[in-house]
């Protein structure tokens, strides 16, 4: 069960995309349970609309459902997170009665995970939870109702798999869950589709630096900005390229026109993944000058295509990026030091293509799907189905994710 799939572009789809592909390459029978966003705001901010069928690999039931509960803020109304957890819950009860599952899998805590230990208690079943992003930075962090939930799945989840053992350091503080609750299963990416399409760290004229991803002040995306003006002012010529959309497209257009920067930057929109590899291909440097990752799947798939990459020192990154190793890495919030981080890789031929060639291995090595998928079945083989009650707390209003659900 997922939070989100194509046509939503987000990392949780394309991890969806290439955990299903491999589970069914690998002989199981998998049905994926989807939310999605069907109204104008939600499709606008992450893309919408039931998974297409062409996009779901082969063999493999899809049941698309809408998160009308999220979707009451369209209507001016606060999101109603507990009916979307009702519906998922007695959707998964629903399918395993027509035909029964042996494992659960929920792609983020809340709301999948909470709905997905409520199926497997009500039908006996042992669950898997993974947290991969926002469900570990941000939920818990807005009202005590959330908090309260998302520590109820991390203290019952019978396994809890999470990107990055920094990332499982974060989340164990801030919840006060024990560290061994998580097991670290690795981000990862499909390095036949995104591969090098010319020499490892050749550049252009002028240098390509590509944003591929969701178009959120939280991923950097303004210091980026600012540190284009910077390397402008200090005649480096540069090109950026942004692909993506998200929360802050219309801010992040709007301070392009601020810096004067028109003409040095490609606000791209939406690219599906079946062209992100085109997108990659046509970069010189990727930069993600991110503040929180769980495991940035955007990363890999630039390691993979053999680019440089430039980011920040944050949880969830330092994971993948080895500073001088396989990348370079600077202090989230600070311009002027990802415009350096840029300008050192411009000036350095040698850098680049070390770095370029270490990434790529590191890829293929540890973060390729076929190693990853083999560590989640791992897991499914020693599940235990003890799985208690969880109940509802009260609806906090103060919850700030009430009126922009989407963050959550």
């Amino acid at each position: 069960m997922s939070r989100r799939y194509w046509p939503a572009v987000s990392g949780m789809s394309a991890y969806a995309e290439n955990l299903l592909r491999h589970l069914v390459r690998a002989g199981h029978e998998v049905t994926l349970v989807s939310q999605y966003r069907g109204d104008e705001a939600g499709r606008a901010i992450y893309g919408g609309g039931p998974p297409p069928p062409d996009r779901v690999p082969h063999g493999v039931p899809v049941h698309a459902l809408e998160a009308r509960g999220e979707q009451a803020v369209s209507r001016g109304e606060p999101a109603d997170f507990e009916a979307d957890v009702t519906e998922m819950t007695a959707t998964v009860l629903r399918l395993h009665a027509e035909r029964p599952f042996d494992v659960l899998h929920a792609q983020y805590a809340y709301p999948n995970g909470l709905a997905v230990l409520r199926a497997a208690r009500a039908a006996g079943l042992p669950a898997v939870v993974s947290v991969q992003g926002g469900d570990g930075h941000w939920v818990g962090t807005c009202c005590d109702t959330h908090r309260d939930l998302v520590r109820a799945v991390f203290r019952h989840a019978p396994a809890l798999l999470i990107g990055s053992p920094s990332f499982a350091a974060e989340v164990s503080a801030r919840h006060g869950i024990d560290p061994s609750r998580f097991t670290v299963v690795p981000g990862a990416t499909d390095a036949e589709r995104f591969a090098p399409a010319r020499p490892l760290g050749r550049i252009g004229e002028p240098v390509v630096l590509l944003y591929h991803g969701r178009v959120d002040a939280r991923k950097g995306v303004l210091d980026l900005l600012d540190a284009v003006a910077g390397l402008r002012a200090q005649g480096v010529p540069v090109r950026l390229v942004i692909s993506g959309i998200g929360p802050d497209l219309e801010l992040t257009a709007a301070r392009v026109a601020e810096l004067g920067l028109a003409a040095d930057v490609d606000l791209l929109g939406m690219v599906g993944y079946d062209r992100a590899h085109e997108v990659y291909a046509g970069a010189d440097i990727f930069v993600s000058p991110t503040y929180a990752e769980g495991f940035s799947n955007t990363i890999l798939e630039a390691m993979a295509t053999g680019l440089p990459v430039v980011s920040t020192d944050v949880v969830g990154v330092r994971d993948c990026v080895r500073p001088e190793e396989n990348g370079l890495l600077v202090p989230a919030g600070n311009a002027e030091a990802l415009g350096r981080a840029v300008r050192r890789l411009i000036d350095d031929p040698a850098l680049r293509r070390r770095l370029a060639v270490q990434a790529r291995r590191d890829v293929e090595e540890r973060w390729s799907w076929p190693v990853v998928a083999g560590q989640i079945t791992d897991v499914y083989q020693g599940l235990s189905v003890d799985v208690p009650e969880i109940v509802d707390p009260p609806v906090d209003p103060g919850c700030r994710f009430l009126a922009a659900p989407h963050l959550l």
